[in-house]
């Protein structure tokens, strides 16, 4: 078969377009789920801003991770939403390379972070009287910048090697965003081995920062397994569970997407859905609920709102 040399200039995403009875309902519960997984992210960053006792490297991981997960999301899901209503689904090749490189480079920076949260648990358990010392607010702050640079250092490599070269029709990406397989796929020349090289990339990173998380959390396991009380315990189980449960959806989410071999078939599009739209709306959530300095932290904020109100009402009557 010839292939058609047409240098491409857009790309035309087919998205959910494969179901078009659904749109308008996917549409709507999506945008919900948006609307809430933006509303959770902002409140763990304004709980932790407003409440000093929130100012600790733990929660100061946590701020971060949301932080990090609002921009993820702002990647994909707006121009997915569009996408659901309007026809005209196409983006410059520019375009897709930046939707890309933010879209990679969040993402390693999610699993870094999520990898950094399991190593401040890890010293706060196996080494509580050494933390203090080891684990400040700036250390934070600096290992936090360390996961965006060593985030988009990897996303950077990985969108030139797949931009570096032309792109054919047919343009179409059988994907509600720019997935980094099937972009590949559209070079004007042999993609199997650049295809190999970023696919490896990402699993790379991915199995990495598990394998790290995973190593954590045993050598947390044999510590507190050494603590002489049972109340003891749940209190050392307690501070990882949230943590714990993220990790397990995140990574078992992702491994779905970047480790499925590409002949076992399955939509793409339904399967990306899950570590795209339900796993931040979700991270939030089990944050919150499951950690009650955060939901003091919550009661703490809605009275002192409260009183303001109630402050504010008094003086106007006055």
């Amino acid at each position: 078969m010839e292939i058609n040399q047409t240098i491409l200039k857009e790309f035309i995403l087919i998205g959910f377009s494969a179901y078009p009875h659904v749109q308008t309902f996917l549409f709507v519960v999506f945008f919900c789920l948006y609307i809430l997984t933006l509303a959770g992210n902002l409140a763990i960053m304004g709980l932790t801003w407003l409440d000093r006792s929130l100012h600790t490297p733990m929660y100061l991981f946590l701020s971060a991770l949301s932080f990090s997960e609002t921009c993820y999301t702002l990647t994909i899901i707006p121009k997915m939403l569009v996408d659901l209503l309007d026809k005209d689904r196409c983006i410059s090749v520019t375009g897709c390379g930046l939707q890309m490189c933010f879209f990679l480079g969040l993402g390693g920076t999610n699993c870094i972070i999520l990898t950094l949260m399991g190593y401040d648990r890890f010293l706060a358990i196996c080494n509580p009287l050494r933390y203090p010392l080891l684990m400040t607010n700036v250390a934070c702050g600096q290992l936090v910048a360390s996961a965006w640079a060593g985030g988009f250092f990897i996303s950077l490599i990985e969108t030139a090697l797949i931009f570096r070269v032309s792109f054919c029709t047919p343009n179409l990406i059988k994907h509600f965003f720019r997935n980094m397989r099937a972009v590949v796929r559209l070079s004007c020349i042999d993609s199997d081995l650049r295809e190999f090289t970023v696919t490896l990339m990402s699993m790379f990173g991915l199995v990495g920062t598990f394998l790290l998380i995973f190593l954590t959390y045993t050598f947390i396991l044999s510590s507190v397994l050494k603590i002489p009380s049972a109340e003891g315990k749940q209190k050392a189980f307690s501070t990882c569970a949230s943590h714990l449960t993220v990790v397990i959806i995140h990574f078992g989410f992702a491994s779905i997407v970047y480790l499925k071999p590409e002949a076992s078939g399955g939509d793409d599009t339904l399967i990306a859905v899950p570590y795209t739209v339900i796993t931040p709306f979700l991270s939030p959530i089990i944050f919150s609920l499951r950690n009650k300095d955060m939901k003091n932290a919550f009661r703490k904020v809605m009275r002192k709102t409260v009183v303001l109100k109630t402050n504010l009402g008094l003086l106007f009557l006055v």
